[in-house]
This record gives structure tokens, C-alpha cells and sequence, in this order.
């Protein structure tokens, strides 16, 4: 559906100068997610490598850690409502994200992550549903600071939205 992504990830020698560490291609996987980089403390290590591929995406950052990611949000599309549930569902379990679905009353992919989230939306459109209030309409370039709320993203259009996000890991 898209193009794998190029990371360039620098290092710094003993030395103290700077060298290219690593110049890979990431993949979107099978439920629309590319995750960069993760860091697994704070503040991070310049030293820390994190080898991709070798760890299934995570909802959430690992505590005092971070994610940076790409995703994608399909159009709605036409899926009866009980399968749309059933797929939920196993994209939650599959990113050890189930116990993140604490309230789906207004939509079953409804979720909470004990984060912070810049997100910026860089093609299509989507909506940012929270629990009160209209469907907050995205549209390219926006950015949605994303603090520990209810939400869930909506594409009612016809061409996948993509977006970009730095989740931190954060307490209520």
C-alpha cells in the first residue's frame, strides 16, 4: 500500500565524532504500523540501539520510554459491525494493548494510553473523536496533542490517512 520507509540512524564514535550507525528500510506491518525508534528510559541514552524487527509494536512505550511512529488509518469501510469488533480486538491483544479499552461506548476502538502523543497528520483526513463533543476534523499538517484522553481516529474518506507520532510515556 505504501513505500517502506528509509532510517538513517547516526552514532557517535568513542571518539566523540559522529558516524552513520545504521541506513535501513522499515516496513508497515499488517495492522498499519511503522515504529522509527523506541527508547526505554528517561532521559534516553545516545548510546541505546534498539534492533528493529526483533520486538512486535507496542501501544504504549515501555515505562519512562518513548515511540516514535508512523500509522495508518483506513477508510471506514463497509464491515459488518461484529467483525469490526472481532478486528479491534485482535489489534489491541496483538500490541499488548487490550487493557488500553477502557470505555468503547462511542466507538469500539475507543482507547486510553497512559501517554502524551504529538501526532501530525501528513496525508488524507481523518476526525479525532473524544468521549464529549463533535468529531475535531484533521486535516494535513495539524498537530494534535494527544494527553491521556479517550480518543479514537476516524476516516470517513476513501484513501488511507497517514500520520506520524511521538508517544512519551506519562502518568495521570
Amino acid at each position: 500500500m505504501f513505500p517502506a520507509f528509509r532510517r538513517i540512524t547516526t552514532k557517535r564514535m568513542p571518539d566523540g565524532r559522529s558516524a552513520l550507525a545504521e541506513d535501513i528500510s522499515i516496513e508497515i506491518n499488517d495492522i498499519g504500523l511503522a515504529d522509527f525508534w523506541t527508547t526505554g528510559t528517561m532521559p534516553a541514552r545516545c548510546d541505546e540501539f534498539v534492533a528493529f524487527g526483533a520486538q512486535p509494536a507496542r501501544l504504549e512505550p515501555p515505562p519512562s520510554g518513548t515511540i516514535f511512529r508512523y500509522f495508518v488509518i483506513p477508510p471506514q469501510g463497509d464491515i459488518s459491525t461484529e467483525a469490526y469488533k472481532q478486528a479491534v480486538k485482535n489489534m489491541f491483544a496483538a500490541m499488548q494493548g487490550s487493557h488500553c479499552q477502557v470505555d468503547t461506548r462511542r466507538h469500539p476502538a475507543m482507547h486510553t494510553t497512559r501517554t502524551i502523543d504529538y501526532v501530525v497528520l501528513l496525508r488524507g483526513n481523518v476526525s479525532l473523536l473524544l468521549d464529549e463533543g463533535d468529531e475535531i476534523p484533521v486535516r494535513p499538517l495539524d498537530v494534535v496533542i494527544q494527553r491521556g484522553t479517550n480518543h479514537y481516529w476516524v476516516n470517513r474518506g476513501s484513501e488511507p490517512a497517514l500520520l506520524m507520532g511521538v508517544l512519551l510515556d506519562a502518568a495521570f
